[in-house]
């Protein structure tokens, strides 16, 4: 027996020899929490975000579209190798009664073709003038400059919603704990109930109402917890990470002042000049009026010039190709097409193509006039939670107070129990209003930054 107790030990004492049994702060799965501020959730999110790597490959698709663009303005080279076996020889009829002077000779037909015939050839050719093409160029070019825009909203988007989850936790967190500490509170409150039971103060109802009112508080603990991990699920989710990761966030739901408010005239003006959306509107307002202009070019006459350099050479059965003759013939020249009615298609495409430009030019008309909106709602939103963070702070005092006074007065004897839960009450209610004006700010804050155009991207990757 004491052979089989030794054996045990020996196992325990392996098991705990290893880090992911021994290790102090690791969860039993062996997994460490991941302790991480905000400002480490932003950094890993978007390293993580598929949003910003679809992005990041639009970026490289627009890159390629202008490389793309650049090929009407090159020049094209290609070459060409045909081979021809002939099946039934060619034929030409030739007068050999007229060429003889005989004309009983008649028309006789002569085989002009060979068993085997090649040819190879290498063209050039290079546009002189297409207005089109540089046109295409200019456009393609602030498609890129329009998918830059897009990444950077990405940015914005993806931080801006790990703040709002980030902070969704911290506040579950926040009453969770809100609701852990009333329990706290009732828990006193009925041992303070059955003391003065016990001496006769206060009668039994009192005592059923004090236990009544711990036991109703615990299923809206039950509901705060799993609202906290509710948000903590969807924390990871925009971060990219997976559920099975232990979190623990280290920085708490506490205001601080985050920005200068300016005024709406400078605030709209910076968000003009800085908002992703704004200027990718822009360059696409730039963008159509590049493709007028290459609808109005295809009514003009195209310049290019060409070149060719071709070998050919054919033979018979049983003649080695080392052995036939390969002549050399070459042509270069220019080339000048003007339409001249193309069944009003042109005239149709640049209708469109204007069409198209007012209608992205309307858009951003609008989208303007929905940043100054923005941006009111915004700094609205950050005046008001901060008012209600300065009315709040000095209620939570006052609560305070009265909650140790009508707890003295119960503990004396002179006070009611509907004092203590009114008091309870209103302390209660002052410390999510607190909580509350305190969340709202911080999400203001990151709002306000996103429709000012102030998050940036950390680096500028594939550029």
């Amino acid at each position: 027996m004491s052979l089989h107790r030794s054996f045990a030990f020996l196992v325990a004492f392996l098991l705990l020899a290893i880090p992911g049994y021994a290790a102090e702060g690791r969860e039993p799965s062996g997994k460490q929490a991941l302790v991480i501020s905000l400002d480490d959730a932003v950094a890993l999110g978007l390293k993580q975000s598929r949003e910003i790597e679809m992005a990041l490959l639009d970026k490289r698709m627009a890159g390629e579209k202008v490389r793309e663009s650049w090929a009407e303005v090159l020049p094209h080279l290609s070459s060409s190798l045909t081979y021809t076996r002939t099946l039934k020889p060619s034929v030409l009829f030739l007068p050999m009664g007229a060429l003889s002077g005989n004309p009983a000779l008649g028309t006789q037909a002569v085989e002009i073709s060979s068993d085997n015939s090649s040819m190879l050839s290498l063209n050039l050719s290079q546009n002189i003038f297409k207005l089109s093409a540089f046109a295409g160029i200019k456009a393609a070019s602030l498609v890129r400059q329009i998918s830059d825009q897009s990444w950077r909203y990405s940015n914005a988007e993806v931080v801006t919603s790990i703040r709002r989850a980030y902070y969704d936790v911290l506040i579950a967190t926040e009453k969770r704990k809100l609701v852990e500490q009333s329990i706290g509170r009732w828990e006193e409150a009925r041992k303070d109930t059955n003391a003065l039971f016990r001496q006769g103060v206060v009668a039994d109802l009192d005592t059923l109402k004090a236990w009544l009112s711990v036991e109703n508080l615990k299923p809206e603990l039950i509901r705060a917890q799993s609202g906290e991990s509710i948000t903590l699920t969807k924390l990871k989710t925009v971060m990219g990470i997976s559920h099975d990761t232990q979190l623990t966030l280290s920085d708490p739901l506490a205001f601080r002042e985050i920005l200068q408010l300016p005024d709406v005239d400078a605030a709209y003006r910076e968000a003009l000049g800085k908002r992703p959306d704004v200027r990718s509107l822009a360059l696409q307002v730039d963008a159509e009026a590049e493709r007028v202009t290459a609808a109005r070019s295809e009514g003009l006459p195209v310049l290019s010039a060409f070149a060719q350099i071709e070998a050919q050479t054919q033979f018979n059965d049983g003649t080695s190709i080392s052995s036939s003759r390969w002549p050399v013939s070459s042509v270069a020249g220019l080339q000048l097409s003007l339409p001249i009615f193309s069944g009003f298609a042109t005239s149709a495409k640049i209708e469109q193509a204007k069409i198209t430009r007012l209608q992205t030019r309307t858009r951003f008309n609008e989208l303007r006039e929905q940043v100054r909106a923005d941006v009111e709602v915004r700094l609205s939103n950050m005046v008001e939670a901060r008012k209600r963070i300065d009315v709040q702070s000095k209620t939570i005092a006052v609560a305070e107070r009265s909650y140790r006074i009508t707890r003295l007065r119960l503990r004396e004897g002179i006070g009611s129990r509907l004092e203590l839960t009114d008091a309870e009450l209103q302390l209660e209610t002052a410390r999510t209003n607190y909580l509350q004006a305190v969340y709202d700010y911080l999400i203001a804050s990151a709002e306000l930054e996103k429709a000012l155009g102030r998050i940036d991207p950390p680096a500028k990757p594939g550029s």
